[in-house]
């Protein structure tokens, strides 16, 4: 019987590839499930997907946030998403490709999300990210932070923070290090 299987099997694909078609590639349960995701986004307004390798690399994309509120309105923060095979298992890998002064992103673009590490749960998905994402910028943490000095600014002079956010997103510099301008 099991040859049987694969006889047929074989001859489908040998039709297939006499016609000029090829086989369809088998996605991982990983695509799957992102592609499931990515079907069902709710975007907030603020927030735009793009894909820069095509649709046919859908695990590898970018958001662009562009807060409308708070210490970051006007600016643009582009983050990058890598997806593993084992998602949703395994929760993706996420940096920010623009320079920013923040208490939970360091400059290298890490981000300190708690759900992007010890409490990433399969249940939480691409739109929970984003939506946390959203909120970094809304309500920045100084308790859980990667930018130490930010986050000690935030914490005992909010109004230096904002002026400190104002320059950097207008270009400009922070102590020693610049930052390129993102509004």
């Amino acid at each position: 019987m099991i040859n049987l299987f694969k006889i047929k099997g074989q001859k489908k694909d040998d039709a297939a590839n006499a016609i000029g078609k090829h086989a369809a590639k088998k996605q991982s349960p990983g695509e799957l499930r992102l592609h499931k995701d990515i079907a069902e986004l709710n975007l907030p307004k603020t927030t735009k997907i793009t894909f820069p390798n095509g649709k046919d690399d859908l695990m590898n994309f970018e958001a662009t946030i562009k807060p409308d509120e708070g210490y970051y309105m006007g600016g643009k923060f582009v983050f990058t998403f890598q997806v593993p095979p084992a998602y949703p298992h395994e929760p993706p890998k996420v940096k920010c490709k623009t320079k920013v002064y923040h208490p939970n992103i360091d400059l290298e673009g890490n981000v300190c999300l708690n759900i992007l590490r010890e409490d990433w749960k399969p249940v939480l998905n691409i739109n929970t990210i984003v939506y946390v994402l959203n909120l970094l910028f809304s309500q920045p943490n100084d308790e859980d932070p990667l930018n130490h000095d930010a986050a000690a600014v935030l914490r005992d002079d909010p109004k230096k923070f904002e002026k400190n956010v104002r320059r950097v997103m207008a270009g400009g510099y922070v102590d020693e290090t610049h930052f390129p301008r993102c509004i």
